[in-house]
């Protein structure tokens, strides 16, 4: 269950725009009141972030191709074949941009009418997605978490255009968390909705509670990369010489209890 435990473990992060709840619903959120105005989708996090506050959105708040990844509307013809990309140079020709229609990750249509945001801080419900942007050191922190328990390979999908995709249908449907880069993606960078050069990280359902319990348990930062492993090695050297001295001997005894 989301609770506070998840809520501090994505506070001491320290992100520089905090980290954002979502939830894909089918019917009407209560006790939460409609985004007034149209926007791209791709800006409620932001408007979230920046006025900390939640809401929730439908078809007629999103001027963008989101309602259409989220299954709320058709796609119009001529993207889908990729007439959009071929005439405005996106791409060699409008075959390479059909492909995206092919190979993204859309929700059933009818089966998302409202999307759901809030601050993780003020969150009260079960999010089906946890958006983070963070800085590097930041977004280190977050993958080490999210392979930390299982080991987990990161992964990073995505395509110059239908960022939506990639942010939010994506890692939902399958399960994995998706890595995107400020600056680097042809909807935002337009609308600057970010500065480049930042990480958006988006971790679904399935991964939340690994990521917050690996959050809580593991050492941010391994022994011998810490600042003051260089000025006193003492105990990362002890170590290495411990890791060395087991690599060799497999006789040797070591401690496999975790309590």
């Amino acid at each position: 269950m989301f609770g506070e435990q998840a809520k501090k473990a994505f506070a001491d992060l320290n992100l520089p725009y905090s980290a954002v709840a979502i939830k894909f619903c089918y019917n009407k959120p209560e006790g939460y009141e409609q985004y007034e105005g149209v926007d791209v989708f791709c800006r409620f996090a932001r408007i979230v972030q920046d006025e900390n506050r939640c809401f929730y959105t439908t078809v007629d708040n999103d001027k963008c191709m989101g309602k259409c990844v989220l299954g709320m509307k058709p796609f119009d013809a001529g993207h889908a074949c990729g007439l959009t990309g071929d005439m405005r140079e996106i791409y060699r020709s409008a075959s390479q941009n059909a492909l995206l229609y092919h190979r993204g990750t859309f929700l059933q249509p009818g089966t998302c009418n409202y999307v759901l945001f809030a601050p993780v801080a003020l969150c009260r419900f079960e999010p089906d997605l946890i958006l983070c942007v963070a800085d590097t050191d930041s977004c280190g922190l977050l993958l080490r978490a999210t392979s930390y328990i299982s080991g987990d390979l990161w992964e990073s999908k995505c395509a110059y255009v239908m960022g939506c995709s990639w942010t939010y249908t994506y890692p939902y449907v399958s399960g994995k968390v998706n890595h995107l880069f400020t600056g680097m993606h042809l909807g935002m960078k337009m609308l600057g909705v970010y500065p480049a050069g930042l990480h958006i990280i988006s971790i679904p359902f399935q991964k939340i509670d690994e990521v917050v319990t690996a959050l809580t348990e593991m050492r941010k930062v391994p022994i011998g990369a810490r600042p003051e492993d260089k000025e006193d090695p003492t105990e990362a050297d002890a170590l290495k010489a411990r890791i060395d001295e087991l690599g060799a001997d497999p006789t040797l005894p070591k401690n496999y209890d975790i309590c």
